[in-house]
């Protein structure tokens, strides 16, 4: 890694990607490692600084995450964070206690000390707090730097170049929070604002050039800004030796099929194999009706179909001498990472769409060009790489498609059903101008029948839910508050032109404590 970098290792915090985000904002790359990784490890990257995450445990517990307290003695500028401060002041010798009255939420904390973390800030801030445990007594070398009513909010030991805070700076409610990030990542650790996206590009594709060589490469795409960006930056490196497959799953949204298709050949000049596998897939899912069993379906049927297209062009290959080596996915780190608890001690919500494997005799090896990425900083390479904003400002989409917004069975006349439905909110809410300003917008079809009236007649017919949230990164969200006018178009449209709805309810959940998928 030839730009500057800051390591975070991670005791389980549910903001740990956000600190990652956070220094990412600075032109800064950051790399979020599990708390238990070897010391070695760390050292390899040779980072600026280091920044321990907070967490759920308490340092004095016997399960308390095993992390190396080799890190504090590194050299290299460190900042506890939470957890991160407890973990400092418990292996340097201090005492780490149940507090007598535990702080969450939002709180104020006065700077009583001088230190460059705190440069710039005022004598007072506005805090996030998240902990039940408090610092009793400081390692030698250690001052007090702030406080709160309650307890101690941050210490420092400069001449060891050890700095922490008991608040959460990399959360919206810590009002200075950036400024105290970039106090730690630009003037102590001295960082280069080297992280852009024309260097990303440039190393990405002369990297991708070397590891593909003579060989050819296939890429799974979805339609979606991540596996198009992926697939555009792996064309750039290899031209026409790149390969892009493109399933009809059955679930897709309304005429997607062939909207994709068009865009990808015409607009991003890709080579797409179209496969139309529509009723292959409905025939497997017929009866399914568990949220876990209808990804795992949709995931193997796919593997499936992609591996009957991957030999058709294995074959092809090998007519004209070449070979297919690679297989290149739009993986991001939030999709890594919330699929696995390999990255500290997290917790698996979900399965994942986009992580999985294809079968071993394919003997691909994997190009995942986007996976330090987080989603808008994929958005700012597509455009960097002049990709039209139908593609680059497109809102997510699961994998397994309308699937996980159909609950309960899976057929083709509900998946017709919700089809209509979703374009008339996805269509409502780009006539608001508030399709870039959410982050996911769509209707939902619901096991749930009502009695209703139309034309004078009754009704017994589907509920439909509509869902739209706002969000960073889409790992929490809250509920977008709609505007009455939107909400009451989108509603009547449905009402009045999907044959089988006659109900329409908006979902005012945020995750957590829900998901942003229903399923």
């Amino acid at each position: 890694m030839d730009t500057s970098t800051v390591v975070i290792l991670d005791f389980g915090s549910q903001y740990t990607q956000l600190i990652a985000r956070r220094i990412r904002e600075f032109n800064v790359f950051s790399v979020v490692l599990p708390c238990t990784v070897p010391l070695e490890r760390v050292k390899a990257l040779n980072p600026k600084g280091i920044i321990l995450s907070g967490g759920p445990s308490s340092v004095y517990d016997a399960d308390a995450p095993p992390a190396d307290p080799g890190v504090l003695a590194l050299g290299v500028p460190v900042l506890g964070i939470c957890y991160g401060l407890q973990f400092i002041v418990h292996h340097l010798g201090g005492r780490v206690v149940p507090a007598d009255r535990r702080e969450y939420g939002h709180a104020e904390v006065e700077i009583t000390a001088e230190t460059p973390l705190f440069r710039g800030l005022p004598q007072t801030i506005d805090v996030w707090m998240s902990h039940g445990d408090e610092a009793l007594a400081l390692p030698d070398g250690f001052i007090r730097t702030a406080h709160t009513a309650n307890a101690l909010a941050g210490i420092a030991d400069e001449a060891r170049r050890i700095w922490a805070v008991q608040f959460h700076p990399e959360v919206a409610h810590t009002r200075q929070g950036m400024e105290l990030l970039k106090n730690f990542c630009m003037d102590l650790c001295g960082c280069t604002a080297d992280w852009t996206p024309e260097h990303f590009i440039q190393t990405t594709i002369e990297r991708v050039r070397a590891q593909v060589g003579d060989g050819h490469a296939i890429c799974g795409l979805s339609g979606g800004v991540d596996s198009s960006v992926a697939a555009v930056l792996v064309a750039r490196a290899i031209g026409d030796k790149l390969t892009c497959i493109f399933v009809n799953n059955g679930v897709l949204r309304k005429d997607e099929f062939a909207k994709v298709q068009k865009t990808m050949r015409e607009q991003l000049g890709l080579n797409v194999v179209a496969v139309d596998a529509g009723e292959r897939f409905l025939e497997k899912l017929a009866g399914v009706t568990d949220p876990e069993r209808k990804r795992k379906v949709i995931g193997n049927e796919f593997i499936a179909v992609f591996d009957d297209e991957a030999k058709k062009i294995f074959e092809a290959e090998k007519h004209v001498g070449g070979e297919v080596a690679w297989l290149v996915q739009g993986t991001l780190y939030p999709d890594v990472i919330e699929s696995s608890s390999v990255h500290g001690p997290s917790h698996t919500i979900k399965s994942h769409h986009n992580v999985g494997g294809l079968p071993e005799d394919m003997k691909l090896k994997l190009i995942e060009p986007l996976r330090d990425l987080f989603k808008d900083e994929v958005r700012r390479i597509g455009r960097d790489l002049g990709m039209p904003d139908e593609i680059i400002e497109r809102q997510p989409f699961p994998g397994p498609g309308l699937a996980v917004r159909i609950l309960g069975e899976v057929t083709p006349d509900r998946v017709a059903m919700l089809q209509e439905a979703d374009e008339i909110v996805v269509d409502e809410i780009k006539k608001a101008g508030l399709y870039r300003k959410v982050w996911q917008s769509f209707a939902v079809l619901l096991p749930v029948k009502s009695v209703g009236v139309m034309g004078d007649q009754r009704t017994y017919a589907n509920t439909c839910a509509v869902r739209a949230v706002e969000s960073e990164d889409g790992m929490t969200a809250d509920w977008a508050p709609l505007p009455y006018e939107v909400l009451r178009t989108i509603s009547s449209r449905i009402v009045s032109e999907v044959r089988g709805i006659n109900r329409v309810v908006y979902d005012i959940t945020s995750k957590p404590p829900g998901t942003i998928e229903w399923e």
